[in-house]
């Protein structure tokens, strides 16, 4: 199993991905004309524009935190550390990088995920990638793959991912077993996932908030009383980013490894063009009611995930002092002792804190993704999403038992799979988003609320939903 694992990250991430997603980043900023820059208005006005759920989807904001449970998680204390301490400081400079243009990445899967949706039992509306790439590629055999594949990574293995930070974490800071853990977070995590997808936005609204609003409040407080080392911080992260620096990189040294791990452990946290957040973006009401909504509210997303925490993280651990290249300390173990290092003995325990809200909400949103894959798969009934809840309840308890670089491994190759079949969609798929992001932002420059209109774009016509977007 470590062979292949091994094997399939060779090939995504040493040749597909690391040029493909900063090349397809890059491709639909300049397309959609720097829109992650000049209309960053638009995005924070599209999460506020409808407080109300429906009994057909979800609301912008509820759209928001469940995409933010999932994208923040392990990647923003553990991910941050292992590139840290794989790729040197400039890994968080190709953090940066992957995420700034991700965000345009973001934008094009959502929007094409609201523009392909249709309802789904009970009427909740349905979407994602696998949808889009049936309806909208008339490729429904690529789909099919595309859910299995999602089902894998986020339904079983990224559940995995996030079980053994929490446990890891937890038997750091207060000796507790794996396994008792492991089953607790289990226990909380099915009160929630076996209440749906409207369950878990509820609850997202409420914790997603809190939890990464006290992390950001106390990373700025460390960074205030450090202010005179933050310069020096920074010329490290720019200078190992290119090799201008002695801190070139970590462990493996030099600036491909500071841009192989940044970028790796940068889409492993934000997902741009990964095709997971898209998934719950198709259940949302946007406002105003066209596909761009959506698309502007998941590139905050991205930006909020990696401009914001994982910047937050990166900062707690550079001006600690503790990491050093030549020590076996690294994923959340170097996250808690940085901590330590700046409130004393009470920085473990709340990192332990911090990862299990973290983690958790990861869980849940997580689990809604794999709901909407068993949707497209017509697994829909009551029995197969049963069977799926308690599949991705066993993952949690094995997680929280393996090591982190078996876990992690398979969680790379399993993301990159996804991230690959997703790529070459919306590349295929790209005029439509153009048309569709002049369109929006067409109507806005003349002071109207964008509407979509279907009768307006009948050539774009087939595969979508016309009851929707009558």
């Amino acid at each position: 199993m470590n062979f292949l694992i091994d094997f399939l990250n060779t090939i995504f991430w040493g040749y597909v991905l690391i040029y493909g997603l900063l090349a397809v980043g890059i491709y639909f900023t300049y397309r959609l004309g720097f829109l992650q820059f000049l209309h960053f208005r638009e995005m924070i006005r599209c999460v506020t524009g409808s407080s109300e759920q429906t009994k057909n989807g979800i609301t912008p904001l509820q759209a928001l935190t469940v995409s933010l449970a999932s994208r923040v998680g392990t990647g923003n204390l553990a991910g941050v550390a292992v590139a840290l301490y794989l790729g040197g400081p400039g890994a968080i400079f190709w953090m940066w990088m992957v995420a700034l243009v991700g965000m345009a990445t973001a934008y094009a899967e959502s929007t094409l995920a609201q523009l392909y949706k249709t309802k789904g039992p009970y009427g909740l509306y349905r979407g994602g990638p696998a949808f889009y790439i049936s309806r909208g590629l008339g490729a429904p055999w690529a789909g099919a793959v595309f859910a299995i594949c999602l089902l894998i990574s986020f339904g079983l293995v990224f559940n995995a991912v996030q079980a053994n930070s929490i446990a890891s974490a937890l038997n750091e800071a207060g000796s507790i077993p794996p396994l008792v853990t492991g089953i607790v977070i289990a226990g909380l995590a099915g009160v929630v996932i076996f209440g749906g997808v409207k369950k878990i936005a509820s609850v997202a609204e409420i914790v997603v908030p809190f939890m990464a609003g006290i992390y950001l409040l106390l990373a700025i407080i460390i960074l205030l009383l450090n202010i005179t080392a933050v310069p020096g911080v920074l010329a490290s992260i720019v200078g190992s980013a290119f090799g201008f620096s002695e801190a070139a990189g970590g462990v493996t040294g030099g600036v491909m490894a500071a841009m192989l791990n940044g970028i790796k452990r940068g889409l492993f946290s934000n997902e741009a063009g990964m095709g997971s957040a898209p998934n719950i973006a198709a259940v949302a009401v946007p406002e105003p009611h066209h596909p761009s909504s959506q698309g502007f509210v998941q590139a905050l997303g991205v930006f909020i995930d990696t401009l914001l925490v994982c910047t937050a993280t990166a900062t707690i651990i550079l001006l600690s002092g503790v990491l050093e290249p030549g020590s076996e300390v690294t994923g959340m173990a170097l996250t808690q002792r940085a901590m330590e290092a700046h409130i004393g003995a009470a920085g473990p325990y709340f990192i332990a804190l911090a990862i299990i809200f973290f983690a958790f909400t990861s869980i849940i949103g997580n689990y809604s993704y794999a709901e909407n894959a068993m949707i497209f798969l017509g697994l829909g009934s009551k029995t197969w999403l049963t069977a799926i809840r308690v599949a991705v309840l066993l993952m949690v308890v094995w997680g929280s038992l393996q090591s982190v670089s078996t876990v992690f491994n398979a969680a790379d190759a399993s993301m990159g799979l996804m991230a690959t079949i997703n790529l070459v969609a919306i590349l295929m798929l790209s005029g439509i988003v153009v048309r569709l992001t002049k369109d929006y932002l067409g109507q806005r420059k003349t002071g109207a609320v964008p509407r979509f209109h279907l009768s307006e774009h009948e050539d774009i016509g087939k595969g979508i939903d016309g009851e929707i977007w009558r």
